[in-house]
């Protein structure tokens, strides 16, 4: 029960905001600007690679937008587990609200606070995220190799419920971006050791 659970948190929900939205782009502006600096570089296979999965994650996000279901929905659909978690003795965390209710003048003034610093945060992943995406590492390692496996792993088994939940695009996009995943990984392999 708690595995379905999790697996309807890894379904996502529709984004809601302008900050949600940027947060669900952002790896396909990362994972570009990664292929673009690698292209730059004459690493065509590891560009290539880059591309796709900047392909996957755009076509995810897209599938986001259209096809997952909106926080509301959301908590709609997990009542009945959650109903049936607290009837088996399992301690939940308390539900939010589905809709934010009347704020008070400091907790507007927070809430623009904090979507100011999650704004910066987002950026910050992006810039420090195409700066590691472009080193070169000087050979294959086993966190390296770890690291790429475990995304492909995570990549195909939202595929596959993305599949079961009948949303082709977010079933697509995680896809492509295993298949960018894999090519990677591949890219690292094929490159000599310097």
């Amino acid at each position: 029960m708690e595995l379905q659970l999790a697996l309807l948190a890894l379904d996502g929900t529709r984004p809601s905001g302008t900050l949600q939205w940027v947060s669900a782009v952002a790896p396909a502006l990362t994972q570009t600007a990664i292929g673009a600096g690698h292209w730059a570089a004459g690493r065509r296979q590891r560009a290539l690679a880059a591309w796709a999965s900047a392909a996957g994650s755009g076509l995810a996000a897209w599938g986001l937008g259209t096809e997952a279901p909106t926080r509301a929905e959301m908590v709609k659909n997990t009542q009945p587990h959650r109903d049936l978690l607290r009837t088996l003795g399992t301690r939940l965390p308390p539900e939010a609200p589905a809709t934010a209710g009347a704020q008070t003048h400091l907790s507007q003034r927070s809430q623009k606070a904090l979507s100011a610093l999650i704004g910066a945060q987002i950026c910050a992943q992006i810039v420090f995220g195409v700066r590691s995406g472009l080193r070169h590492p000087r050979q294959l390692t086993a966190h390296g190799i770890a690291s790429e496996t475990f995304s492909t792993v995570t990549y195909v088994l939202v595929a596959a419920r993305a599949v079961q939940r009948r949303r082709p695009r977010i079933a697509a996009g995680r896809a492509l971006s295993a298949a960018g995943s894999l090519a990677r990984l591949r890219a690292a392999s094929a490159e000599p050791l310097q």
